[in-house]
């Protein structure tokens, strides 16, 4: 399994940004000890972080590795900063529009990625599965899938638990509540517009204080029509339950067990 860090000039963000690539093509044949040759190109988990994280988190913090190496999936794992993944008021922090299109543009330039739709995935915990969500949503076009585990969805609430600097990533609250910042008015634009939703994996810990955010969202998805699968199930806002449901998220995902050649967890003795 190859990890790779990419640093490219990103033109939303306007500055180089860094990158971690899971990419499963260096899988060795048993049989002739050459690189298997292969003619498709990879499914593709574009992998989002949460807040105070950075794109090494998920590779240290879950087991995603191994499994992508196991699915023969591509995984990507852009840097958000804390910026929940949506086109700041500040200038050259578009967010949205760096994980909805344009990283998906670039590694796909760089890496032998499927351009299809239905082989292209998004995913995140906390922060990251607001930005999944609403990103997957917003960009249904792009993403096929759409999964958010633990996600931030308190943000719009009437007295939502903040931290500081919001404002500056929404701009004034009550109207961005009403803009297609905010993943309910995302998916009543997307609808309206005829698009074709992703199908959606929504999952939360039953001791996480999110947990009725996530609920509210679930209801409001299944409410408007949407193609939904919700997980609750022992677990806090912590690593250990984002670990076993990424697991879970690869099994839900189309997607098919295949050998894994030679490699160092993996190695045929006599």
């Amino acid at each position: 399994m190859a990890l790779i860090q990419v640093n490219y000039l990103s033109k939303v963000l306007f500055r180089t940004v860094p990158v971690q690539v899971i990419l499963p093509v260096d899988k060795i044949s048993f049989q002739t000890m050459e690189y298997e040759k292969r003619t498709e190109k990879f499914k593709t988990l574009y992998l989002l972080h949460g807040l105070l994280g950075n794109y090494t988190d998920w590779v240290s913090g879950t087991r995603i590795q191994r499994w992508a190496e196991e699915k023969n999936l591509a995984v990507v794992m852009p840097s958000g900063d804390n910026a929940f993944y949506v086109n700041s008021t500040l200038p050259g922090n578009d967010y949205g529009e760096f994980v909805g299109r344009e990283l998906v543009e670039i590694t796909r330039k760089m890496f032998p990625l499927s351009d299809k739709r239905e082989d292209t995935f998004i995913a995140g915990l906390s922060m990251g599965g607001f930005g999944a969500l609403r990103n997957g949503i917003k960009y249904a076009d792009t993403f096929g899938y759409a999964i958010g585990l633990s996600s931030a969805l308190h943000l719009f609430e009437e007295n939502p638990r903040t931290l500081n600097g919001e404002n500056t990533i929404f701009g004034d609250m009550r109207e961005a509540r009403v803009s297609d910042k905010n993943p309910k008015i995302a998916l009543a634009n997307a609808i309206a517009s005829g698009k074709e939703l992703p199908k959606i994996y929504m999952a939360c810990g039953l001791e996480d204080s999110l947990i009725e955010s996530n609920r509210d969202f679930y209801q409001y998805l299944t409410e408007n029509g949407a193609d939904v699968t919700y997980v609750e199930e022992p677990g806090a806002h912590e690593w250990d339950f984002w670990d076993r449901q990424i697991k879970y998220v690869l099994d839900w995902l189309p997607l098919q067990e295949e050998d894994n050649g030679l490699n160092s967890g993996n190695v045929k003795t006599a």
